[in-house]
């Protein structure tokens, strides 16, 4: 899996070949398929690694260090983590949250994993008044755009990155109106 996420940072999700891993790992072509049917086999692994990852750096995120107080910083943090954990790998962002691969589909197997991970993330979002399935789609839009953004115009520096915060204070300006009606005419 090392081999195929380092073959997929250099030459990009699509330039993932059979014979390239073989050689990265000492192999024939032929051998890796012993291991794996399909190079969608192996896409299918790293999805299922990739959202074991995103799982993992949600929660670390919230339980390693002091976990604000206040809603707001809740929310910011858990935006400044998934927004730093798909600009820190742009190929598994691609392949994670967006379709580049074409005829990939990932396993039920695999798919359970990304569900479990929407899960959690919905159940976290839903302890800071993020709770109607319209916020929480305005929720990711909003950070996907902002993670594409930074990778696709700004890659390694911090001109999206310094608007996580902002747009975070928007949506749940936004969220308190639309869930308390009587906030719009204060």
């Amino acid at each position: 899996m090392d081999a195929s996420w380092d073959l997929v940072r250099e030459h990009g999700l699509s330039g993932l070949s059979m014979r390239d891993l073989g050689e990265r790992v000492g192999m024939r072509a032929q051998s890796i398929y012993s291991y794996f049917a399909s190079k969608n086999e192996i896409y299918d692994a790293m999805f299922h690694e990739g959202y074991r990852a995103f799982a993992t750096s949600t929660g670390q995120a919230l339980e390693g260090g002091e976990t604000p107080s206040d809603q707001r910083s809740t929310a910011r943090l858990m935006a400044r983590t998934f927004f730093e954990f798909c600009t820190s790998d742009p190929v598994r962002y691609q392949l994670l949250f967006q379709r580049t691969i074409p005829g990939f589909e990932p396993s039920p197997e695999s798919w359970a994993v990304a569900q479990d991970a929407y899960e959690q993330h919905r159940l976290l979002l839903a302890g800071v008044d993020i709770q109607d399935q319209e916020t929480l789609d305005l929720w990711t839009a909003m950070l996907t755009g902002l993670a594409d953004q930074q990778i696709s115009n700004d890659p390694g520096g911090d001109r999206w990155e310094r608007l996580v915060d902002r747009a975070v204070d928007m949506l749940l300006t936004y969220a308190q109106i639309h869930t308390n009606p009587e906030s719009e005419k204060a």
